[in-house]
């Protein structure tokens, strides 16, 4: 302190758990900057393993400065020696972070009290307040669990407002089907959007320091981040950065079990990862062999421009391959005259379900958003009706990206060729008719607005039957439950309507 005085500047000392100075800080009269620390946490419950213990010129005490590099570089504490106001001698002032708690603290404090006075056992301290956050995050913190905990950012931008509950409610889906634990889902409603941060430094703090109370390693952003917000944010909270297109790139990724899936999938990464190269950084780590070693992988990300121009070249030739030999399958069925019926819908409304049930066959389903990628196509066996060929096709959902579509066009022709689409909707799902319009924006922008179309209402047996009645007459629809084999002769009667029984009678 005395030094401190007599060059009117603070100075900082970084002392690790060994009482080893690491480093010593000189900052100005009013404030001191912390460098880079290469101390790196060790654990989700541990904290970087160093304390930053520093002088107060003007007899205040820890600033709103201080406790956010607490925070924000997870110290195992901070402490500030000050001049005693009205007293001699110095006194010390010490924080800590703290778990998540009711009345929403991020951190607690010592009183203030004489720097002479000062005595306690540190390491039997900071191993208790590890302890303590370990046993408060509970059941989903244990270290054998390797699966990526994550706080959803949903930002609600001026001009275009959204069902916020809803869509938090489609991201965690998104989040577990990724294979990552949703913890905690934070709301923000700026009045513009930062150009750095998108939801300005402050609030990325907040949240640094609500991911350090729930012992979360990454953050998911429901909005498209810019190669340039995802580096900033990266830097300021030492957390994985996701937006939510390579989020759904993720799933896709872990889906793909097919040649011609993954082709697609790596085609739509290299795409998605093409104009971010300049600013490759942490960011992309779920692409760089994330989940169990998906996307392209780490030497794939290291080359250049132009390899990877080279490479999107090659994979394009491939799905062009791949598309001569499914036109000739088309052109068979085509050949056939047995009319086609598509199934389309939002991810996750029960597409596979439905034509396990009208074909008799055993296509893998989940209930998980994305489960089916791979095109799918079967006869309907019901030995008293006529021949009717089934297709099922990848999920649609709100903002689907770019990347995937185009990387999709492919798959997706099949439905140019359908007689009949049939529009399947989670009658249960509380934005029904934001995933009809999502599922119909699609559809038109594939120029197929001119197909004929019947909306199926599936999962009945979750709502009431009064509703079922009202969203059948509003959408002149059938409605049926694939999991309770309802509804299903009054569906294959449906469809030999709507696609002719001069057609069907002809085969």
């Amino acid at each position: 302190m005395d030094i401190s005085k007599e060059t009117s500047r603070q100075i900082g000392l970084i002392i690790n758990r060994r009482g080893l100075i690491e480093y010593v800080i000189v900052g100005d009269n009013r404030r001191i900057e912390i460098p880079p620390l290469s101390t790196e946490r060790t654990g989700r419950a541990r904290f970087r393993g160093v304390r930053f213990i520093h002088t107060h010129l003007r007899g205040e005490l820890l600033s709103r400065e201080d406790l956010t590099d607490l925070a924000l570089l997870q110290l195992d504490l901070v402490a500030c020696i000050t001049q005693m106001r009205g007293e001699k001698g110095e006194a010390i002032h010490v924080g800590y972070l703290v778990p998540e708690n009711r009345e929403g603290r991020a951190w607690d404090f010592m009183e203030p009290g004489p720097v002479s006075e000062l005595d306690f056992d540190f390491i039997e301290f900071i191993t208790e307040l590890e302890n303590e956050f370990v046993r408060e995050r509970g059941r989903f913190y244990v270290t054998k669990d390797k699966h990526d905990r994550c706080v959803i950012v949903s930002v609600v931008i001026p001009g275009r407002e959204k069902n916020v509950d809803d869509y938090i409610a489609e991201m965690k889906d998104l989040c577990y089907s990724a294979g990552i634990t949703a913890l905690d889902a934070v709301v923000q409603r700026p009045k513009e959007l930062h150009p750095r941060y998108l939801i300005g430094r402050g609030k990325v703090e907040e949240i640094v320091m609500k991911c350090q109370q729930l012992g979360a390693d990454l953050l998911v952003f429901d909005e498209e981040l810019t190669p340039g917000q995802i580096k900033n944010i990266s830097e300021i909270t030492e957390l994985k950065v996701i937006d939510r297109n390579q989020l759904i790139l993720d799933i896709f990724a872990g889906r793909a079990n097919t040649t011609e899936s993954k082709i697609q999938v790596e085609l739509a990464q290299l795409r998605y990862i093409l104009p971010r190269l300049t600013e490759k950084s942490t960011a992309f780590s779920r692409l760089m062999g994330g989940i169990g070693g998906r996307g392209p992988g780490e030497q794939k990300l290291e080359v250049d421009r132009r390899r990877i121009r080279d490479r999107i070249a090659f994979l394009e030739r491939r799905l062009t391959e791949i598309r001569k030999v499914r036109d000739k399958k088309r052109e068979r069925r085509r050949a056939s005259s047995i009319p086609i019926v598509s199934i389309v819908g939002y991810t996750n409304s029960g597409k596979s379900t439905l034509l396990n049930l009208l074909t008799k066959s055993r296509v893998e389903v989940e209930d998980k958003p994305f489960s089916t990628l791979n095109p799918t196509t079967r006869m309907i066996k019901y030995p008293e009706r006529k021949r009717i060929i089934l297709t099922d096709t990848v999920g649609f959902i709100t903002r689907l990206p770019e990347v995937l579509l185009r990387a999709f066009m492919a798959t997706l022709e099949e439905l140019e060729d359908a007689h009949l689409l049939l529009h399947l909707v989670d009658i249960s799902a509380p934005d029904l008719e934001d995933r009809i319009a999502s599922v119909e924006s699609v559809i038109e922008g594939l120029n197929l607005s001119a197909k004929k179309r019947l909306i199926v209402f599936n999962k009945t047996d979750r709502v009431d039957r009064a509703v079922i009645a009202n969203v059948e007459r509003r959408y002149a629809a059938v409605s049926i439950s694939s999991l309770k084999k309802e509804g299903i002769d009054r569906l294959i009667s449906a469809i030999e309507t709507a696609v002719g029984q001069e057609y069907l009678a002809a085969n």
